[in-house]
């Protein structure tokens, strides 16, 4: 931005561009109420057309324009506020002190409030979050095709928050650029609700970040706290900021005890009773449960959420659960099973990259180790190649092949397939893709994870999953032909420790030319890949 009295030729283009987008988007709308307004006469005319069918359909479609055209108004807007600030210091003084550039940074915001109807504050946060985006194009660009939401814009620029300048063009390089090396793959960021997009967008940055995610959790599990909050109704909101497989493990043990809770006479629901659950064990008097041991964010429980033997008979906590009315201390707990996805190196302690925990995903390989190691049965650690960081093996605990075949499907999907569904409990059912009366089998490739409400739907309803493969999941097509890609894994090489094999060779050696000893690091890994 210059200090002329005109404004850069390229921030001009770009509004142009926006602004014919918005115009196309319009003209499709209008096309299509046109068409709305017509249907009565061609149905009134024979022309054999469903006036209904086809009045759900355009409402899909304007469903669909509506939302582009969100998008792209969103980046004008978002495109607009940056310039206006940018302007207001175009007309300040070059010489004019920092106090004044600052007085006139707050007018331009203030004014952009008033504009806007909104808080001093969130101006001021709409500002921060418009020169962000405006300093990553490609999000810009996304934004303005319409291609990604102002949700999705919105994740972009709080997870390339510290990366540095270079580290958040790459990520959005990653993620919006096709032509880039090792792109993302299966589904479109926007095609992704924003729940899952961040998901995938945290996963890349937690192995980017210049920083160690090793030391980021040191530093960030200082913060831990408890927050309480009054609500409307009589009731109230408790959360928790904890170390991740912590908060995981709470997550399991509760929704265990509720799983196993349930019953015929149980009138409460699964989400009912995890709250009821969580609120006697914690009411309930201490020598009535284990000792737990706090080491800076570390507790003494294991993550899995799946251990015996607790009791909690004597508190009285409120209506809900006075009296052991929740029948906690004769409630069987279900094992809940968790996988631990962590590269071969990292397990060995060579390096530090963060492993995958089930349900959560990415902690420091300190914790992953220590998970692993402390002999918590209900853990199942799946190695990772180190040439392309693909699976390799699923532990050798379990030997059954339906065992094994629950636990591939829950590595590869990971949560139910459904577009934008995110249950990722182990309530999630293994469908037939094809029915097993229509000839379906029962292998990896013809099932995929359903939650119940969506396996329901799927066979009450004209939803049709696609084919699966052995390490992709399906993807859908709706009752109206509308394709939803599904979303992959995108494994990455892992890293390699300092002054081993490089992966830009990842190919073995051949048979000839191979060592005909084995150096300590290839008897570890052996030892680790055969169990």
């Amino acid at each position: 931005m210059g200090n002329g009295a005109g404004t850069d030729p390229g921030i001009a283009a770009g509004t142009a561009a926006v602004m014919e987008g918005i115009h196309a988007s319009v003209g499709a709308l209008d096309a299509l109420f046109l068409e709305d307004a017509s249907l009565d006469t061609a149905a009134a005319a024979g022309a054999g057309v469903d006036a209904l069918q086809r009045a759900y359909e355009i409402r899909l479609e304007r469903l669909a324009q509506t939302k582009r055209m969100e998008a792209q108004l969103a980046a004008l807007k978002a495109r607009d506020t940056a310039e206006a600030i940018e302007l207001q210091h175009a007309m300040t003084p070059p010489g004019a002190p920092v106090h004044e550039r600052a007085y006139a940074e707050m007018s331009a915001v203030e004014e952009i409030a008033g504009v806007l109807t909104i808080s001093s504050p969130a101006a001021g946060a709409l500002a921060t979050l418009s020169r962000q985006l405006c300093a990553l194009p490609l999000a810009l660009d996304a934004l303005a095709a319409g291609t990604i939401s102002w949700q999705h814009a919105t994740i972009i620029a709080d997870e390339t928050h510290g990366l540095g300048p270079a580290g958040a063009a790459a990520l959005v390089a990653h993620f919006l650029n096709p032509g880039t090396p090792r792109p993302a793959r299966g589904a479109a960021p926007g095609d992704l609700v924003p729940a899952r997009f961040r998901a995938r967008v945290r996963t890349w940055r937690e192995r980017h970040h210049p920083e160690t995610l090793e030391k980021r959790h040191t530093k960030s599990a200082a913060d831990r706290r408890m927050e309480y909050a009054p609500d409307r109704d009589g009731m109230a909101w408790l959360s928790l900021y904890l170390p991740g497989h912590t908060a995981n493990a709470i997550w399991n043990r509760t929704t265990a005890l509720a799983r196993g809770a349930q019953n015929p006479n149980e009138h409460r629901t699964l989400t009912q009773l995890r709250p009821d659950i969580a609120a006697h064990l914690l009411l309930s008097t201490p020598n009535t449960r284990h000792a737990h041991t706090w080491d800076g964010g570390h507790t003494g429980d294991t993550a899995d959420g799946g251990h015996t033997g607790d009791t909690a008979d004597g508190g009285d906590s409120g209506d809900p659960l006075k009296g052991d009315a929740a029948g906690i201390s004769s409630v069987p707990t279900p094992k809940a099973d968790v996988l631990v996805t962590v590269p071969v190196f990292s397990l060995l302690g060579l390096t530090d990259e963060p492993a995958m925990l089930d349900g959560f995903g990415p902690i420091p390989a300190t914790i992953a180790r220590k998970l692993l190691t402390d002999g918590a049965s209900s853990f199942h650690r799946v190695l990772v190649d180190p040439r392309d960081g693909a699976p390799l093996d699923i532990g050798r605990t379990s030997y059954r092949l339906t065992k094994a075949m629950k636990h591939a499907l829950r590595l590869r999907d990971g949560r139910c397939t459904f577009p934008g569904c995110n249950n990722h409990t182990p309530d999630n059912d293994a469908d037939h893709l094809t029915a097993w009366h229509n000839g379906g089998t029962t292998a990896i490739n013809n099932l995929g994870q359903l939650c119940p409400k969506h396996h329901r739907l799927k066979h009450n309803s004209g939803w049709t999953p696609s084919p699966a493969t052995t390490n992709e999941p399906p993807s859908w097509t709706s009752p109206t032909g509308r394709h939803y890609t599904a979303e992959h894994h995108h494994w990455e090489p892992p890293q390699w420790p300092p002054g081993t094999l490089s992966t830009a060779t990842p190919r073995p050696l051949p048979p000839a030319r191979r060592p005909p000893q084995k150096s300590p690091l290839e008897h570890a890994l052996q030892n680790l890949l055969t169990g």
